[in-house]
């Protein structure tokens, strides 16, 4: 286990390594947490609401252009007999 000293030294060596970027690499740390949390809400929310996931609304969609174009299907058939 690495003592306070070694600690020291390698927090040194990375802030002369990394010094200028540490701003972008904060503020890219910042972004990347808070999309990770919104990941999680549309998830948490979309396990509540299962018709909201678009899983669920596309197939919604076929559902309902199936029936749509099977009911114009049968007039045409009744139609032309």
């Amino acid at each position: 286990m690495p003592s306070g000293m070694e600690w020291l030294v390698v927090l040194a060596i990375g802030l002369l390594l990394f010094g200028k970027r540490l701003p972008e690499v904060g503020r890219s740390l910042g972004q990347g947490i808070n999309e990770f949390k919104k990941g999680l809400k549309d998830v948490d929310g979309g396990a509540k609401d299962g018709a909201s996931t678009p899983a669920a609304r596309s197939q919604d969609q076929l559902t309902s252009g199936n029936a749509q174009s099977t009911s114009s299907t049968q007039r045409s058939e009744t139609t032309s007999h």
